[in-house]
């Protein structure tokens, strides 16, 4: 009954296009709801003013005269009522005292940057009722500094300032005079004591005496560190106890209590009775007789956090002891997050006639053993859905993809060598791992696989993660519908019944090696780098040799009966992200990966190869529906048995061991409220495809190549142009805080099926975006399948 409801899917893509294009586009008047004596701003110039600090000044004018973002904007006169801001923006009204407020802070805030004698003046330019403010600055002479020299009383303190102020020092002789630069010397400073036991130190200590000379545009600048009053010195404290107490989840410190002293240091107080002391005390990083040191207080609040198992980790409080000994008891007051949770997550999927969508459900118990170990339950089914478009199961569910795991993950390393304490830069895990995946494909197959493994994850820096599986074991085993594998028999696809049909172990290792993963939710410029590297099959190869293991009929060796899979697989992930300011970002991103069976096999196990198509790659494909290369399905011939044939393969048989995908995408906000949400656009383009890695001949003396496998699938160097695929597309992203929900449209722009200029499907045939006419006739014809331009993708977070 719900598929009935998108019959008519061309009328269901126009209409999301039609929204798509609301939301981006607009050519309506801004100034249609300003009254006869109101002017809207819409742009501000800055003249006179040397470019690296215009930039920067635009922000110094009143937020209520800054330009409206034009569809924050729209958004409020579509949905705002009465004056309400329900949604949107308000119009930026011009406003000439708020103009002259700005030309203030424009002034002192060039003079701030050692122009002390700019003077800034303002105009407004009206027409058509859009206002634009001009700020000109005279700048004057840039003020340098002459002389530089420090006063500080306490000679412990100046000795530490002298050793260490090349390290934040921003003001030195001979530099331009920047009252921003001494507030951050200031603030280095600050820094620096915190870090070396003065524990009551406060910036109101460090002062700046600036002397100009204003007619030579030089200055004389102090550092002053002043001692507290009635003392001679800035005292130096070290940690003495620490008392740690774990309320309840609620908060409530009430009951019974779990009260242990640790040792001369720790006492140990839980409320909740569910955490063994050292899940707590091996992230503390202030030891008792240290110095106290902030970067230590800060390091143990993170590390605790990121524990995932308390709610509420403030920074540790402290107390002086009342002797003269200068020493700090500290207390941590922990609230633990409630134990279990229950996380949903869905993408829906619509194309050509066919609907799909996955669903996922992970169950988290955060606590296991009372050591913040973390087990998880995780069941995800993907379900692809026909609307009478094939030929062997019309009107049904094409395919289905199970996925069952179980890990059970400990915030440290666990393994029978000796690992210094971990926690500096990040929280280290070890994960054990068992999953079970089903791939039923109705008409053709029945796949299972388990894959167990052990994983560590730690962190060499703060941008720098290592993940390591050292032992990963994975048996598969297909079982082909008996009319199915006839049909295969018949045809001479030998090794498609040999690559979904047959039963296969192997075990392996991975490394994979992540630069920058803690920079992606930020705007800043930076490149993210994810390289993965998986090797297997060589252990067991070996131990066959030595043991002279028996070989089956295809001369594979075996064990225990069955045949292994041995491999190399390398793939990487790399994003050179760039911001313009505003939230607006540039993501470039290119996805290349090689896979390589050899020794005891002669394909890559099915699980292991490659695939384009879906919501994070080539959006404007489903997944498994492009490449490999030129490969066009329409080789499979025309009559019954080859519709047939081609229908019960679909999917399978776009694979490689090659693969290369490429997106560009820019993101910006277009709204700050939109209906409780913020509404980010994005536009981008993908580009790429899969390839087999040899071309495959026709040999009837092999066994698995009695039949040409996906004609023009293979991979050269100089057919990567001409193979590739290109889509583009627009989307919507609702950011709720907690989540991203993600839309796109994408559009397939070159399709590589077709030869030469035909390729360029968008172009050629325009007018059959949203209509059935003479090539979507003729595809169907030859391919046994509906061919639509547009794919629509709904899902949970950014696509990369």
């Amino acid at each position: 009954m719900i598929l009935k409801a998108y019959s008519n899917c061309n009328n269901f893509r126009l209409a999301i296009l039609s929204i798509i294009l609301v939301f981006t586009l607009s050519n309506c008047s801004l100034t249609r709801r300003l009254k006869p004596d109101q002017a809207l701003v819409r742009k501000i110039t800055i003249k006179g003013m040397d470019k690296e600090f215009a930039e920067l000044a635009v922000n110094y004018v009143d937020k209520e005269q800054q330009p409206n973002n034009v569809i924050n904007l729209e958004f409020y006169y579509l949905f705002s009522k009465n004056g309400k801001k329900d949604i949107g923006e308000a119009p930026a009204i011009l406003d000439s005292s708020l103009v002259e407020f700005s030309r203030m802070q424009i002034e002192k805030y060039i003079q701030n940057k050692g122009y002390l004698k700019a003077k800034v003046s303002d105009s407004i330019v009206v027409k058509k009722k859009k206002a634009e403010l001009i700020f000109t600055t005279v700048q004057g002479p840039m003020f340098r500094v002459r002389g530089f020299k420090d006063s500080i009383a306490d000679k412990r303190v100046e000795s530490l300032y002298q050793s260490n102020k090349a390290v934040f020092a921003n003001v030195s002789k001979g530099s331009r005079f920047d009252t921003d630069s001494l507030s951050a010397d200031r603030d280095g400073f600050y820094q620096l004591m915190k870090r070396n036991g003065y524990f009551d130190f406060y910036r109101q200590y460090v002062t700046f005496i600036v002397d100009s000379t204003f007619d030579k545009g030089v200055v004389d600048v102090k550092f002053v560190v002043d001692n507290p009053d009635g003392k001679s010195a800035h005292p130096i404290y070290k940690i003495n106890n620490t008392l740690i107490t774990i309320s309840k989840s609620n908060g409530k410190t009430t009951g019974k209590a779990d009260t242990i002293q640790l040792d001369s240091q720790f006492r140990y107080v839980d409320f909740s009775g569910k955490f063994k002391p050292h899940t707590v005390t091996d992230y503390i990083f202030q030891k008792k007789g240290e110095l106290y040191n902030i970067d230590k207080q800060n390091l143990t609040t993170t590390r605790l956090s990121q524990l995932n198992v308390f709610r509420n980790v403030p920074n540790p409080t402290y107390t002086k002891l009342a002797d003269s000994t200068n020493r700090l008891d500290s207390k941590i007051d922990i609230i633990p997050l409630k134990r279990m949770s229950d996380r949903i997550e869905g993408e829906v999927l619509f194309n050509a006639g066919r609907y799909g969508f996955n669903v996922g459900n992970t169950f988290t118990d955060r606590n296991i053993f009372k050591q913040a170990a973390i087990l998880q339950f995780k069941i995800n089914e993907s379900i692809l859905l026909d609307n009478n478009n094939n030929v062997v199961n019309q009107g049904s569910i094409e395919n289905q993809d199970l996925n069952i795991g179980l890990n059970l993950i400990y915030p440290r390393i666990i393994s029978p060598f000796n690992f210094a304490k971990p926690g500096k830069y990040g929280v280290p895990h070890t994960t054990f791992a068992t999953n079970f995946t089903l791939f039923f494909q109705k008409g053709l197959v029945e796949r299972e696989s388990f894959l167990s493994s052990i994983t560590y994850d730690f962190f060499e820096t703060p941008d720098k993660q290592h993940i390591v599986t050292p032992i990963a074991f994975q048996y598969s085993r297909g079982i082909i519908d008996p009319s199915a594998y006839q049909d295969l028999l018949r045809a001479n696809y030998y090794s498609y019944i040999y690559l979904i049909g047959r039963t296969i172990f192997t075990s392996g290792s991975q490394y994979s090696y992540v630069l920058n993963a803690n920079k992606l939710n930020t705007y800043s410029n930076f490149v993210y780098f994810r390289g993965n590297i998986d090797v297997g099959g060589n252990t067991l190869y070996l131990l066959s040799k030595i043991f002279n293991t028996p070989k089956d009929t295809l001369g594979e060796r075996t064990i225990f009966g069955y045949s292994f899979s041995q491999y190399s697989k390398a793939e990487i992930d790399l994003r050179f992200y760039k911001s313009f300011g505003g939230e607006q970002q540039l993501i470039f991103r290119i996805n290349p990966g090689l896979g390589v069976p050899y020794g005891n096999s002669n394909q890559l196990i099915f699980e292991k190869n490659f695939y384009a198509g879906g919501s994070d790659d080539m959006r404007a494909w489903l997944p498994r529906t492009l490449g490999p290369g030129n490969f066009n399905r329409a080789s499979y011939g025309v009559g019954g048995a080859a519709d047939t044939l081609r229908s019960r393969l679909q999917y399978l048989d776009q694979f490689g061991e090659v693969k290369l995908i490429t997106n560009l995408e820019y993101r910006y906000k277009l709204s700050d409220d939109f209906f409780g949400c913020i509404l980010r656009g994005a536009v981008f383009m993908d580009a790429g495809n899969v390839w087999r890695l040899h071309k495959q001949e026709e040999d009837p003396y092999n066994p698995l190549n009695t039949q040409i496998e996906n004609p023009n699938g293979e991979f050269r160097l100089n057919n990567i142009l001409q193979s590739s695929a290109i889509g583009i597309g627009t989307g919507l992203r609702f950011d709720l805080g907690f989540f991203v929900f993600r839309f796109d449209a994408a559009f397939k722009f070159k399709d590589p099926e077709f030869n030469g200029s035909d390729q360029w499907v968008l172009i050629n045939h325009f007018g059959e975006l949203f209509h059935t006419g003479p090539f979507k006739t003729a595809y169907t014809q030859t391919n046994g399948i509906n061919y639509n331009f547009m794919q629509l993708n709904f899902g949970i977070g950014l696509p990369f």
